[in-house]
């Protein structure tokens, strides 16, 4: 390769990201002292991401609202969005239980639950017990919008964003240079996250030296098959069910993977979707989905629609019943499918809320006995990067299946920058400006 080729590519984000994953995970294996030393690395990182995710998730929802001609659209979109992330979460759940009981990861282990210590997960179980679907409704609505853009509690801060935006609407054209204000402070704060987006390497090598210091790649092998099931089950709901979601919406699944590539490695490296939410915003937007559609759906898939996070749940509680030879009927699957599809959303927003949203389904069933979560605290950490990615995509899914639904997407424009079109500017490097809506979208198109 010659070296003016060598060094473009090595220029460009998602061949740094891989770089900084694969010199993680030697680190870690080799090195695990040094390794398990490096955790700031890749929390440092995610900090500075998570410092900007209020304020563009605030501006894009109000942007994008303030700026419609009929608030029934706002409306319109919002149902459009829950009814596909609950199709969406529910495929997800039923592809998880049809893969875990026909490859049956748990059996064999013949585990005792009297012999288990369940100390570990004290934290867990006190969450899930504290936590039901009742507060997780209430805290929707903050008790300070102050302390929820100090906390970065996204869902709050989505409901008053709404709220706001209404009220301005409501208001006329006379909110027209708050509304442009709040435009300008968007742009600027997409400038950050470009910023911040040069120690994406270091923050995924950091992440990932650390995973492996810690848990070590035997503990790999030692949870190969429930592993093996979650990633070939992620994979095929990647390819058969978002596959089939991108085909009907008109676009490449393929060519909007290579599209998001970049954002896909950090969330692999860094175990956190939170960590490029920034960019997935201004790529939706750069991709012809319009501004409404991006700041609603996008911000509120992170919560409803984690496909990756259906999947995991599924599969590990009947992992954990296989494990203690507990025999679970149809019906009795059926039941932990639909406390899921309640828990997975009632969790949203509690630190580790796959497993606060496993302990409170376990806990309302009687017959799985909570503390055989214990068995998945080693490998976890590498499971959450599968659901991590998948929810990734996922998202994005979403928000394109609802712009097409919405007729807000400029389908040219999607298939230019997927195709990698010269005469389209795009984010082919995230760190490249995204294109405005209102130069991307034609005249008369939803916005």
């Amino acid at each position: 390769m010659r070296p003016s080729k060598l060094k473009k590519t090595l220029s460009k984000l998602y061949v740094q990201v891989l770089i900084g994953i694969v010199a993680g995970i030697l680190v870690g294996h080799f090195y695990p002292d040094t390794g398990a030393e490096l955790k700031p690395l890749g929390d440092l990182f995610i900090k500075l991401i998570r410092m900007s995710l209020a304020p563009i998730i605030f501006a894009s929802v109000v942007v994008g609202i303030a700026r419609m001609n009929d608030l029934h659209e706002a409306g319109r979109v919002g149902v459009k969005a829950l009814l596909y992330f609950e199709l969406a979460s529910t495929l997800a759940l039923l592809i998880g239980l049809f893969v875990v009981n026909v490859i049956k990861p748990g059996s064999g282990m013949n585990v005792d639950p009297a012999h288990i210590d369940s100390s570990a997960i004290a934290t867990y179980t006190r969450a899930a017990h504290d936590h039901s679907m009742l507060e997780f409704l209430m805290s929707i609505v903050p008790n300070s919008i102050v302390g929820a853009f100090a906390n970065g509690e996204i869902l709050p801060i989505i409901f008053f964003s709404v709220l706001f935006a209404i009220a301005l609407a409501k208001l006329g054209p006379r909110t027209a240079p708050l509304v442009d204000m709040l435009d300008m402070f968007l742009q600027g704060m997409f400038g950050v996250v470009r910023i911040v987006m040069y120690v994406a390497p270091v923050g995924a090598f950091g992440g990932m030296a650390f995973t492996i210091a810690k848990y070590g790649i035997g503990t790999l092998a030692s949870f190969g098959q429930l592993m093996l099931c979650l990633y070939l089950t992620s994979i095929c709901f990647v390819v058969v069910v978002l596959g089939v979601a991108m085909r009907l919406s008109g676009l490449s699944l393929w060519k909007y993977l290579r599209y998001i590539r970049d954002e896909i490695l950090v969330t692999l490296g860094t175990a956190s979707t939170e960590a490029v939410l920034p960019q997935m915003l201004m790529k939706m937007e750069n991709l012809g989905c319009s501004r409404p559609v991006v700041g609603m759906v996008l911000p509120t898939g992170y919560t409803f629609n984690a496909d990756g996070t259906a999947i995991y749940l599924t599969m590990a509680a009947m992992f954990v019943a296989q494990a203690m030879n507990i025999h679970l009927t149809l019906f009795d699957q059926i039941v932990v499918m639909g406390v899921l599809l309640l828990t997975s959303k009632g969790s949203a927003g509690v630190a580790g809320a796959g497993f606060v949203a496993l302990a409170a389904t376990l806990a309302s069933m009687h017959k799985i006995p909570v503390s055989g979560l214990v068995l998945l605290l080693g490998v976890d950490r590498f499971l959450n990067e599968a659901r991590a990615v998948t929810n990734l995509i996922g998202n994005g899914v979403a928000t394109i299946v609802v712009a097409r639904w919405e007729g807000a997407i400029d389908l040219d424009r999607a298939r230019a920058v997927l195709n990698r079109d010269p005469d389209v500017g795009g984010l082919d490097s995230s760190r490249e400006a995204p294109v405005p809506l209102e130069v991307a979208l034609p005249a008369g198109s939803h916005r």
